[in-house]
């Protein structure tokens, strides 16, 4: 049994490491030049009045850019967002901004209906989709812009650390995103693996995403920004992962509402790489060396094990922050966030339903997805 368990627990231990290392020759990344500043429109698909979502629209706005659109879109006349884009546009009277409100919907994913319905406002060719909780600093649309001047180019995607606006469970939220999700990308990007897009930002040109097809290839996708990017990869362009992070403000009211998230994210990348995603039960050394602990009743060998798989977890979480600025006054709580995380994943082979935008969805093999299915979240 403790052989068993060793030979599970090494590579969960290296790949630590390879977090780590990854972290740091990411952060050693330069951001580009900027030779020209092109026009830009910047969408911004609105769904309900999220924590800072003014302050989020607003650090979109002030760019140290010349010549910015952003274009704010809701499917609902009634959404609890219009009052914030409302504010945002009686408060900023120079700046120019749409708002594009209760045009017909198309497909069961509401943010790309929300989509399609707004590109018919976006003025200008260079696009930048970014999702409504993500915030930015002044020279944000400078850093994703400067990629495409190079015509191999298609798309500039962004990574992005989590930033809690208060609470246990937006802390816990904030973690997975800093210590999980993004040392897990970055670990995939330096060895190789394909990358997709991201919600946080995708920058492309408006003649690469008519050749895509436009937002109806990706109407019934839960999967929308990775579909993207596979989509512009297929025409031979290059999808670039710019070294400039965005800060996802990370608002989780409660235990139900976190969990929805991140098994609606795990069930995702479950539906995009099926065997990946079973593989990196291997990256969850804390937990399963924790379960070995209980399983031999506290024996000495496992109990060694989980020191040194926490002692690798806080080491690593401390460099990462280190190099790439993330908050450290948390990373006590890694070992409860490790345990959540485990049950996401262990939950997520259990269904195909996730619940997004306050409806529920059944996600077929392929990643598409339809309204009202299995009722079990």
């Amino acid at each position: 049994m403790t052989l068993i368990v060793a030979i599970v627990l090494i590579p969960g231990w290296v790949y630590l490491l390879a977090e780590g290392v990854a972290a740091v020759r990411f952060a050693r990344r330069g951001l580009p030049t900027l030779l020209e500043q092109p026009a830009i429109s910047i969408l911004k698909p609105l769904h309900g009045e999220e924590s800072g979502l003014y302050d989020n629209l607003r650090s979109f706005i002030e760019q140290d850019y010349p010549s910015v659109q952003i274009v704010l879109g809701a499917n609902d006349a009634k959404d609890g967002a219009l009052p914030v884009a409302d504010a945002l546009i009686r408060d900023m009277p120079a700046a120019d901004i749409a708002l594009v409100v209760g045009a017909p919907l198309r497909g069961s994913n509401l943010k790309v209906a929300n989509l399609e319905n707004m590109i018919p406002a976006a003025r200008h060719e260079i696009l930048v989709i970014s999702d409504s909780d993500m915030r930015v600093d002044r020279g944000y649309l400078g850093a994703v812009a400067g990629p495409l001047h190079d015509p191999s180019t298609g798309v500039v995607t962004c990574l992005y650390k989590g930033v809690s606006t208060g609470g246990t469970w937006s802390e816990l939220g904030a973690l997975h995103i800093n210590f999980g999700f993004l040392p897990s990308a970055l670990v995939a990007a330096a060895i190789g693996v394909v990358l997709g897009c991201f919600g946080a930002t995708i920058a492309l040109r408006r003649e690469t995403l008519e050749q895509i097809g436009g937002f109806t290839r990706v109407r019934d996708e839960l999967a929308d920004d990775q579909r993207i990017g596979e989509a512009v990869r297929a025409l031979g362009l290059a999808v670039v992962l710019s070294r400039y992070l965005v800060e996802a403000r990370v608002s989780e009211p409660s235990l139900a509402e976190l969990w929805r998230h991140e098994l609606r994210w795990a069930r995702t990348v479950r539906t995009i790489a099926p065997a990946g995603f079973a593989g990196s039960v291997l990256t969850h050394a804390v937990a399963i060396a924790a379960l070995n602990v209980v399983a031999t009743g506290f024996g000495l060998t496992a109990s060694i094990f989980l020191v040194i798989s926490l002692l690798l977890r806080w080491a690593t979480a401390g460099v990462i922050a280190g190099v790439l600025g993330l908050p450290t006054a948390k990373l006590w709580l890694l070992p409860v966030r490790d345990a959540l995380s485990f049950a996401v994943f262990v939950a997520s082979f259990f269904g195909r339903a996730v619940f997004w935008r306050g409806q529920l969805f059944h996600v077929e093999p392929s990643g598409r997805m339809s309204v009202d299915g299995d009722q079990t979240v």
